[in-house]
């Protein structure tokens, strides 16, 4: 394997991009919880995880590999965040899986090779990895909408007044504002998380500035989106592009408290 590079090495991979597959920090895309996405690519879920290499082999085609190096990959990301050239070349021998196809999209493709394409299936192949479409609207393109949230929080918070919380859990009788159904069952299938944890992965929590956190939780039709020192957001398959903002009230804190202490976080 290798990166990016004008030479062309038939046995190569060109590396454009990667990420992790961990229980905390995983393609939401793939699953509601890590074992979803670890299955979604035919993997076992190893609690340790794995990074995603995402590249075009010598004819162009898109590979997705699985390694088990993720501390590699880790590494690799964090460098590209900073703006630092890093070049990814995992070992052959951590090498867990080729799946032709991408999962995500990739803006970029490598220099000196063909576009990028599927390469030509064989007897017994999986069908290749592709993004879900955007003109559909369901249980991935739910989850896209829930981590674009989390990436823009703010921009998303200012949209909403703290008296304009329409699904709010705790609306007082005589409020014009009625709770919405789906989003009690939402709130109500989380509350069984504290009680029942489900599978890893369902709830995550992240870094939040003023020392709060962002939670991220997903269930069977619903994905939520929280701060645990403000409000949350839900959003519902059988709502499409709908965002569903839920009040602070009384309730909130301490359900998003008690999710966060069960929640996995990043290493």
């Amino acid at each position: 394997m290798a990166g990016t590079d004008e030479a062309v090495d038939d046995d190569a991979l060109y590396v454009l991009t990667a990420v992790l597959l961990t229980p905390a920090q995983f393609p939401s895309v793939l699953g509601d919880d890590f074992p979803a996405a670890c299955a979604a690519l035919g993997l076992e879920p190893y609690a340790r995880g794995y990074g995603l290499v995402l590249g075009q082999d010598s004819d162009g085609a898109r590979w997705t590999v699985a390694i088990d190096d993720v501390s590699l990959v880790a590494v690799a990301i964090a460098s590209w965040d900073c703006g630092m050239e890093y070049e990814l070349s995992p070992n052959e021998r951590t090498v867990v899986a080729a799946l032709p196809g991408w999962p995500l999209p990739v803006a970029v493709s490598a220099p000196g090779v063909p576009a990028p394409h599927d390469p030509a299936p064989e007897e017994g192949d999986r069908p290749p990895l592709a993004p879900p479409g955007t003109e559909e609207w369901g249980p991935a393109q739910r989850r896209l909408g829930a981590d674009e949230i989390a990436l823009q929080w703010a921009e998303w918070r200012q949209q909403i007044g703290d008296d304009e919380t329409s699904a709010s859990p705790d609306t007082p009788e005589g409020e014009p504002k009625a709770p919405h159904e789906g989003v009690q069952r939402a709130l109500k299938e989380a509350h069984g998380y504290v009680e029942s944890p489900p599978p890893v992965g369902r709830v995550r929590s992240s870094f939040a500035p003023g020392g709060a956190r962002t939670l991220r939780a997903d269930g069977p039709g619903w994905s939520m989106v929280a701060r645990t020192d403000d409000i949350a957001f839900v959003l519902l398959d059988e709502e499409p592009r709908e965002v569903l903002p839920v009040g602070r009230g009384p309730q909130l804190p301490a359900l998003l408290a008690a999710l966060d202490k069960m929640a996995v976080r990043p290493a």
